[in-house]
């Protein structure tokens, strides 16, 4: 059984790797969904099972406010600006899941940090960091495993002559 190609305009390439740019892109949908889905979950057990009220007063409910929903969408974002990310590596750079991990992991460092800056009650910080934490581990974690899914080195024909340096002679 033997797997059709795709048409050309559906790969992005780079030397000596091919992508599927619209798996890629499929697959940071899914985390995007995934990503507003745990961010959502974090509040709400915040909320319900330690009654620690982030991102919205207490009397505002488990559900909280407004914010509860920018929360989730700036979750969701930020699973497709990691997707974009890892696109531009991928079509760019040598080795762009190590890159890749680099930017994520620093990311992540700076929203489980951001909580402590602000004025709100400790146990409010530390909530919103974990949250934060578990949404940069996931989104990272999940678009480097579809990258590296999707990778694939090009097929070297019978007509490819490697070119070397003259100084390599």
């Amino acid at each position: 059984m033997s797997r059709q190609k795709e048409p050309p305009s559906e790969r992005t390439s780079s030397p000596g790797r091919t992508v599927d740019a619209r798996q890629l892109w499929s697959g940071g949908a899914a985390t995007a969904v995934v990503a507003a889905l745990i961010a959502l979950a974090g509040i709400l057990v915040c909320r319900w099972l330690f009654g620690i009220p982030i991102l919205a007063p207490r009397q505002d409910g488990a559900w909280g406010d407004a914010s509860t929903a920018g929360y989730a969408i700036a979750a969701a974002a930020a699973a497709l600006v990691a997707t974009a990310i890892m696109h531009l590596l991928l079509i760019a750079t040598p080795r762009p899941q190590m890159f890749f991990t680099w930017i994520i992991g620093l990311a992540t460092v700076i929203a489980v940090a951001y909580p402590f800056s602000t004025t709100a009650p400790l146990s409010q910080k530390v909530a919103t960091a974990l949250v934060n934490l578990v949404l940069g581990a996931t989104i990272g974690s999940l678009i480097n495993g579809t990258a590296a899914r999707l990778i694939r080195r090009r097929e070297i024909t019978g007509d490819y002559q490697p070119t070397y340096p003259s100084s390599a002679l």
